[in-house]
């Protein structure tokens, strides 16, 4: 007897890599087309997610353990090195997760639609113009949180070690030399855009998580530079420097004056070389490189 033919039961394997590129180049379709005003909400929001990693981030790696004695002294316990980086990029992995599973526009993570471009799906107008709008859009996100988490007095939590670990992230950050800076935002986006490519193999919400938090983890811990981190990095020590109050600084026993080059001129001079070498590393090191080995044309077998 026939019957009626049955939809074959739904895999829960993870995909393998070839499937993995043909599906990267379907997203990079997709996010290419997407309407002006849609692309633009989403990378406002993936700046501020980026932003609430790098918050989270900073709230619970600031250094030290703070603890306050019934007669108000304040006693700070160094972590080890390596644990407190360790800390800081498990939990900045937050934003990632946040701009994967929620839905938002990175443009770290939008390099990969070079898997696209390569495979003649997307014209380089429709590259750049993506990439210029969600960087655009990421911006805003990045500034609007520094400045909701600023008026919060967020940098003076624990007696102002978050501000104080803010101040110096940004100036060692400002103060890295431009081939520096460089390699390491080719090093960053890298991770990032793997992270990315992992979880186009996920099934399940689970599965994107597990995959998003080692890459993420390592390129901070790493000390790594990430351009849309260093949105909201380098912007909040610039106006933690402007706007702390002078019991910040009593508190904390810092010199403003010491942190002379977290300026705007300064965060600015590390936003471009980090975000060249965040293009080089998503678009070289990841996307040309899985392009190449799965979707690039071949040439027909002799005899064939």
């Amino acid at each position: 007897m026939t019957g009626t033919p049955q939809d074959p039961a739904p895999s829960f394997d993870a995909l393998v890599p070839a499937e993995m590129a043909r599906k990267a180049a379907d997203v990079g379709v997709r996010k290419a087309g997407m309407d002006l005003p849609s692309l633009l909400v989403l990378a406002v929001l993936a700046g501020a997610f980026i932003s609430l990693g790098a918050v989270f981030s900073l709230t619970t790696a600031s250094g030290a353990f703070v603890m306050t004695g019934a007669d108000g002294a304040v006693t700070r316990i160094a972590l080890p090195f390596g644990l407190t980086r360790l800390i800081a990029g498990v939990t900045f992995s937050l934003g990632l997760i946040l701009v994967i599973v929620a839905g938002a526009e990175l443009f770290t993570g939008n390099v990969l639609l070079v898997i696209a471009w390569a495979s003649r799906r997307i014209s380089t107008v429709a590259v750049l113009r993506n990439w210029l709008l969600v960087f655009a859009g990421n911006l805003v996100g990045a500034l609007g949180t520094v400045a909701l988490v600023v008026a919060a007095g967020w940098y003076r939590y624990g007696n102002g070690v978050i501000g104080s670990a803010a101040l110096a992230t940004a100036q060692a950050k400002i103060d890295r030399p431009f081939v520096e800076a460089l390699a390491a935002g080719i090093l960053c986006n890298g991770l990032v855009c793997l992270a990315v490519w992992l979880t186009y193999s996920a099934r399940t919400t689970t599965d994107r998580i597990l995959a998003i938090v080692p890459p993420i983890a390592a390129f901070v811990a790493a000390g790594f530079e990430h351009s849309i981190a260093n949105m909201f990095f380098l912007p909040v020590a610039v106006a933690i420097r402007a706007f702390a109050p002078a019991g910040f600084w009593e508190t904390t026993g810092l010199d403003p004056a010491a942190y002379g080059s977290v300026t705007v001129e300064g965060a600015v001079a590390n936003l471009v070389p980090v975000t060249i070498g965040n293009i080089i590393g998503g678009a070289l090191a990841v996307a040309a490189v899985y392009w190449f080995v799965y979707l690039r044309p071949r040439e027909a077998s002799p005899g064939r």
